[in-house]
């Protein structure tokens, strides 16, 4: 049984009785009893938002959605930092948002959210029920590096008013603040706060994470997935499996069953391409290698620039041997 199962979370009855009263959202969008056990583990692709011509491509994203829903990932993250999410307006978000629910209607869907201005933020949580997301992925307050006791208060508060499970988003190199130990364990606490994606950095506090037992942690950090995963971890939220990524779910696999040398072997076979989608800002890399197959084109809005030729022959490299038979590699 989910930890959090039996508390009652007192914020959805709040939320069903304010939405339905401003007509922002059908009542029967709203369950007003106490919200279902999210299982966040597996394998989480966070989407590119792929562009043309400046606008959003959703012919391309539709079908993007719909290749990797085959793979067996566990779900999807939209609008995150991988989507260019601070490059999107309202309305794109939520029209991306729609796409992916229509091209793969059967799996999860967890919204990435960001700000600084709490209000503004609460507005957006409460706008973004009637999409029912699995889930939301809230990091900390971009800049403003508020004391641990304001960041407590800042992702109880949210967590309060969402009808959604919130995944904490420990990210400190994109937001200025570290979530400390204590904070974490604080958060945990709480009964619709669920899981963490683990950008980190801090192998001591991931562990310690992982032994409380209390939040799911996921993998932020590509490179770092086989080590948390191997310790004790849920899954991670990987935008290198956009490539490759029913190996990356066997990866996972793999290692929930204990099978170590085989999951080492993907792992090294993976690593190669990993660093490579990392050597330059994401998600750069991953629309080149994308855009070489005609899936999308590997266009970003500014100030995001394109992959350089360099990287992206580096990376045709690689992913022409990942997809050349396993009897073939053996050889060489």
């Amino acid at each position: 049984m989910c930890a959090h199962q039996a508390m009652v979370h007192p914020s959805v009855a709040f939320l069903k009785e304010t939405c339905v009263q401003s007509h922002r959202i059908p009542s029967s969008l709203i369950d007003a009893s106490e919200p279902a056990c999210a299982d966040f583990s597996g394998l989480w692709v966070p989407l590119v938002t792929p562009f043309r011509d400046g606008a959003v491509d959703h012919p391309a994203l539709a079908t993007l959605v719909r290749q990797l829903a085959r793979s067996g990932i566990a779900g999807f993250v939209v609008c995150g930092s991988t989507g260019e999410a601070a490059a999107l307006d309202d309305d794109e978000q939520l029209a991306v948002f729609a796409t992916v629910a229509d091209a793969a209607p059967a799996l999860p869907r967890i919204m990435g959210i960001g700000g600084s201005h709490l209000g503004q933020t609460l507005a957006w949580v409460r706008r973004l029920a009637a999409l029912r997301p699995a889930g939301l992925l809230v990091p900390a307050p971009s800049y403003i590096r508020p004391s641990q006791a304001g960041l407590t208060d800042w992702f109880r508060t949210i967590a309060d008013i969402s009808p959604a499970p919130v995944l904490l988003y420990d990210i400190p190199y994109r937001t200025g603040s570290t979530l400390a130990l204590d904070t974490l364990l604080t958060l945990a606490s709480h009964p619709n706060i669920r899981a963490v994606k683990d950008c980190g950095g801090d192998a001591t506090k991931t562990r310690a994470l992982i032994a409380d037992g209390r939040l799911q942690v996921l993998a932020g950090e590509d490179a770092q997935m086989f080590s948390l995963l191997a310790e004790g971890g849920s899954g991670a939220i990987a935008a290198s499996a956009h490539l490759q990524p029913a190996r990356f779910v066997r990866l996972i696999g793999l290692l929930a069953d204990g099978r170590m040398a085989e999951a080492r072997a993907e792992w090294q076979s993976l690593a190669p391409l990993i660093g490579l989608l990392f050597a330059e800002p994401n998600p750069a890399p991953v629309k080149a290698l994308l855009a070489l197959d005609g899936t999308m084109s590997a266009e970003l809005r500014a100030p995001m620039t394109a992959a350089s030729a360099a990287l992206t022959e580096r990376l045709r490299a690689v992913q022409d041997t990942l997809a050349a038979p396993r009897d073939v590699l053996s050889r060489r």
